[in-house]
């Protein structure tokens, strides 16, 4: 299988080396030529898309490709890859899968409850009003096309080199306090994962929550990673009183609990860390 990820970052990374296992063909994008040179020495063919035009190179690519993971951060002007590589993918003779990387930030604020993806989205800012919109430019692109296209909406990212044990080694670890703050988090391992699940039953159209079984406040991770190796956690700072980032307190202005029921009956996926814990756990003994 050829695999095409526009968009090599963390996330897609991890799909990336999950594919490669498997001996697919990969083949990713990034910004730079010198990041597209180093990753293609280390074994990973990359290509550069700046979102500013398309290279022959990656014209044939998409040609030759059988799915496409879409993990490009947004632009201003909108999604780069949907507006210069639409034609190429209608026309790609062989794709019978695209997944798109979203976040479950379109659902806004939920005031704590229990949501799943049949509830309706509610972006509270400009960057998720964006989203939704891309969202349903790339499904309007499956519909047209009949190309499958399945978008992934993730919760908060964490896994190696990312996560509350480094947080609190690297002394960037926070616990602000905010009663009825409860939100999702999913390991890079299981969004790789839930991905591989997808392109075993492509569905045009399907939109997924992609995160764990147990949202909770942020702090309780911090207090768990400290407990599990011994690091000392940093104290607790009432919401009140922080001094946050407009990007930090939209953050803190959502609180909801998400279902991934859907991508266990319908993927048949099982996640490997179903919760922080597990996960936590994993990476300490890794060397975290």
């Amino acid at each position: 299988m050829n695999i095409l990820i526009l968009g090599l970052g963390y996330s897609a990374g991890f799909f990336a080396r999950a594919a490669l296992v498997r001996s697919w063909a990969v083949t990713g994008t990034v910004r730079t030529a010198a990041k597209a040179e180093r990753l293609s020495r280390d074994g990973l063919p990359t290509l550069v898309f700046d979102g500013l035009s398309v290279s022959p190179a990656l014209e044939k690519t998409v040609a030759e490709a059988d799915a496409v993971l879409v993990s490009v951060q947004p632009a201003e002007d909108g999604d780069a890859a949907l507006r210069l590589l639409r034609n190429a993918l209608v026309s790609a003779p062989r794709l019978r899968w695209i997944g798109y990387l979203s976040t479950i930030g379109v659902y806004g604020d939920q005031g704590g409850a229990w949501i799943d993806e049949a509830i309706p989205v509610k972006p509270s800012n400009a960057r998720t009003r964006q989203r939704v919109a891309i969202e349903q430019d790339w499904l309007t692109l499956g519909r047209e096309s009949g190309k499958p296209v399945q978008i992934f909406r993730l919760s908060g990212i964490y896994g190696p080199g990312r996560n509350a044990i480094t947080k609190l080694r690297e002394g960037t670890a926070t616990r602000l306090i905010k009663p009825g703050q409860v939100f999702n988090r999913i390991h890079v391992d299981d969004i790789a994962g839930a991905l591989m699940a997808s392109l075993e039953h492509p569905r045009n159209g399907a939109i997924y929550n992609v995160t764990d079984d147990e949202p909770g406040p942020p702090q309780d991770v911090i207090s768990f990673a400290a407990e599990l190796t011994g690091l000392e956690p940093p104290p607790e700072i009432p919401f009140e009183q922080a001094q946050l980032s407009p990007m930090a307190a939209s953050f803190y202005g959502e609180s909801k609990r998400v279902s991934n029921a859907l991508v266990k009956r319908e993927l048949g996926y099982t996640f490997r860390y179903p919760t922080y814990r597990e996960a936590l756990r994993a990476l300490a003994a890794a060397g975290e």
